[in-house]
């Protein structure tokens, strides 16, 4: 009854039952010591401890835990030396809190103490390797080397023998984690190597940090090593190698994983959805339903991007179904929602979505039906809400200004269009990608500025990528500025050597202005390169064009 009221935080009711007790024991007295630390009354739990008729290890852990929760290490300090005997909870009580309380060195030097006249040391490793991990906690790896380097090394401890202080497999671990964790690999491998026993737990922090790194080469080699790869290790690789694009050895390890679950699948489903293979996710979405896994917020996420990737609009439309049965959607569900919906140009559902989450909108909120109002030719309404979004005080992104351009260029918005790319350096502080240099050269190109566009990309701090030079090749296209187009072809032939589009289409622009010698070399460098015109481009039709 007494644990029942403490656990509930009714400390006085607990209290009152406890004086009308005609016989208390050991336990009512140390539950009532741990209720009153619990809520930082400790003078009343200084006062029950002091009046215990007999006291045990637990009544000084107890107290001990107490002090240290509540800031009193001096106290803490001053009762653990006064205990008459010690066990495994105490060095961990005094440790654990020394570490809580920033206080690592003071523990250090309590545990050397103890070492020297403790006759039950193995409690003392428990301890040491929770100080291994105080100290990796907060980077100090230099330190935590220089306690795992205290304890012995022992190739010959027997099992059960609670008198050895010797390394244990937590000691390995811990320092291993402390390693990893700094980014050390070399080092936590080092380590690992030297291990004459591991268990499931070593084998899968070595590989996670290798999965971490995106280094699969080792992490496949140590996965093949380990005796019995669990369903972590399994999880760890196929994530691995769908992060690094490589989804055909993603997919054969979920195939050939043993015991598959919602992390099995939600790694090889948002492995595909990542790599573009937006088809293969959904697939995999209704393969996971017909073996009965059921999915969770990160799998309905991940599956509605796929539906917006490959603007799949009845298959998003059933994932919305599947939300509003199976789970409370939170912000990245409602965000691939309206992203979903956008992008399948399904404007009016998005606007319905979005108006919906009203304060519960994050940045990537407005991106979506900004960016989806911009795709599908709603300029007016995509710039009406980036101006309330500013006048929100949310901060935009660089992927909100590719919006606001390329809504700009829909309905050819020059001015507006540079004015924007000049707020977001110096009214935001963000740098241009070639994104929106790309845009803003189709912007003006577009409506005939082609020598302003040029100068763009000769101010560009980057190299121009073919986003660019085509953006610039399809405006000399349609202005007929066959000089400046030729700049563009060229540039995009050394981009893209293979590509027979900017060949056809200088080609072409040659032809249209009758300079058919000029056409012709065009024709002969083709040749010279082996480049095989493109079925989807075409020479135009001339009786010169041979």
């Amino acid at each position: 009854m007494i644990s029942g009221y403490i656990s509930s935080k009714l400390i006085d009711e607990g209290r009152c039952l406890f004086d009308h007790m005609p016989d208390r024991d050991v336990v009512s007295w140390n539950t009532m010591i741990s209720g009153y630390a619990r809520i930082g009354q400790m003078d009343e739990a200084l006062v029950i401890f002091n009046s215990m008729p007999e006291k045990n290890v637990v009544s000084f852990n107890a107290l001990i835990t107490g002090f240290l929760q509540n800031g009193n290490v001096k106290s803490a300090i001053e009762l653990f030396e006064r205990m008459p005997e010690r066990d495994s909870a105490s060095f961990s009580a005094l440790t654990s809190g020394l570490i809580q309380n920033d206080e690592l060195d003071k523990a250090v030097k309590i545990l050397l103490k103890c070492r020297e006249t403790e006759d039950k040391r193995e409690d003392l490793v428990h301890a040491y390797n929770t100080l291994i991990a105080g100290y990796g906690q907060r980077g100090l790896v230099d330190e935590a080397r220089r306690i795992f380097d205290q304890i012995p090394f022992d190739h010959n401890k027997r099992k059960g023998d609670a008198r050895m202080f010797v390394r244990n497999l937590v000691t390995w671990n811990s320092m291993i984690m402390c390693y990893i964790n700094s980014g050390d690999v070399f080092s936590a491998r080092t380590l690992f190597d030297e291990m004459t026993e591991r268990d499931t737990f070593s084998w899968n922090t070595m590989i996670s940090a290798y999965v971490h790194l995106l280094n699969m080469e080792e992490a496949s080699y140590l996965f093949h090593k380990m005796p019995n790869p669990d369903t972590l290790t399994w999880n760890s690789v196929i994530s691995g190698y769908a992060q690094i694009g490589n989804l055909r050895s993603a997919r054969q390890y979920f195939t050939r994983t043993p015991y598959k679950n919602l992390v099995s699948w939600n790694s090889i489903i948002a492995g595909y959805e990542k790599n573009g293979d937006y088809v293969g996710a959904i697939e995999l979405f209704i393969e996971m339903q017909v073996e009965g896994e059921k999915p969770d917020r990160h799998t309905l996420s991940s599956v509605l991007s796929a539906c917006a990737g490959s603007t799949a609009l009845r298959q998003g439309r059933q994932i919305h179904q599947q939300v509003t049965k199976r789970v409370i959607p939170d912000l990245p569900v409602n965000n691939s929602l309206v992203t979903m919906y956008a992008r399948c140009g399904a404007i009016v559902e998005a606007q319905t979505l979005f108006n919906e989450m009203k304060s519960q909108k994050d940045v990537i909120s407005w991106n979506a039906m900004i960016g989806g109002y911009a795709f599908h030719g709603f300029a007016a309404e995509a710039l009406e809400l980036f101006g309330l979004m500013k006048r929100l005080k949310v901060l935009p992104t660089y992927i909100t200004f590719i919006s606001v351009l390329n809504a700009c260029a829909h309905v050819g918005l020059v001015e507006e269009g540079q004015r924007q790319f000049e707020s977001m350096v110096t009214e935001f502080g963000i740098e241009p990608r070639v994104e929106h240099y790309a845009l803003l050269v189709d912007l003006v190109g577009r409506y005939g500025q082609l020598e302003e566009a040029m100068g763009l990309i000769n101010r560009m701090p980057f190299q121009p990528d073919k986003a660019v030079w085509g953006a610039l090749l399809a405006a000399c296209r349609v202005h007929n500025n066959v000089d400046l187009a030729r700049v563009a072809a060229e540039a995009l032939m050394t981009l893209e050597p293979e590509s027979s589009a900017p060949y056809v289409t200088l080609y072409n622009m040659y032809a249209d202005a009758g300079r058919w010698d000029d056409a012709a070399e065009v024709r002969d460098v083709m040749d010279r390169n082996n480049i095989v015109k493109q079925t989807a481009y075409s020479w135009v039709d001339s009786a010169h064009s041979g």
